[in-house]
């Protein structure tokens, strides 16, 4: 979040045709809940894609980018590593102390897609299980970065977005950008 050091997000591994809604996902998941850019690997061109208009269409700021090499960008990393995996600890026993040590260097959080190589475990500061129950990794993603910004990027403002998504109890109302503004915010949208 703004004034905050990053909250960058990488996928391991892309399976094309197998994972393309789910890198996709994790890439849109990164995006609306409070991270700054999301790394794919280079074989995800599409995903990025996606994202990209996604951002260009609902705001930012955030970036959508490949990387070729995932397992350097996790070792080489300047700030500190999250690894999301059921196999990790407790979320809600660590979620404190990644809060503090964000609070002083950027933290890159770590989703994968196949079976994750054991450097990955040895190289992350945390490996965190959100549950420690099988789960799409999307909502692993969703939850964690909720904790670590305690509901904050819930309430952030797009920038720079042509559209806005319009919130009613009941259907759909998405308008240019120009118009949302005069909706009052509080408003259930009746």
């Amino acid at each position: 979040m703004h004034g905050s050091p990053e909250v960058a997000v990488l996928r391991l591994g892309h399976r094309p045709g197998r994972d393309d809604r789910m890198t996709t996902h994790v890439g849109l998941t990164a995006r609306a809940l409070g991270a700054d850019r999301v790394i794919l690997p280079e074989n995800a061109t599409q995903s990025r894609e996606t994202v990209r208009d996604i951002t260009e269409r609902f705001g930012g700021p955030f970036e959508a980018e490949l990387t070729d090499s995932p397992y350097g960008l996790v070792r080489d990393w300047d700030g500190r590593v999250v690894h999301l995996t059921m196999y990790g600890q407790e979320v809600q026993t660590v979620e404190a102390e990644i809060r503090t040590a964000h609070r002083e260097a950027p933290i890159l959080v770590v989703v994968g897609a196949e079976k994750v190589p054991f450097d990955v475990y040895e190289a992350a500061d945390w490996n965190v299980g959100v549950t420690n129950q099988p789960h799409s990794e999307v909502a692993g993603l969703a939850v964690f970065l909720d904790r670590l910004l305690e509901g904050e990027e819930l309430e952030r403002e797009w920038e720079e977005a042509d559209r806005r998504v319009i919130p009613r109890s009941t259907g759909k109302r998405v308008e240019p950008a120009d118009d949302a503004g005069d909706t009052d915010r509080g408003s259930n949208g009746r």
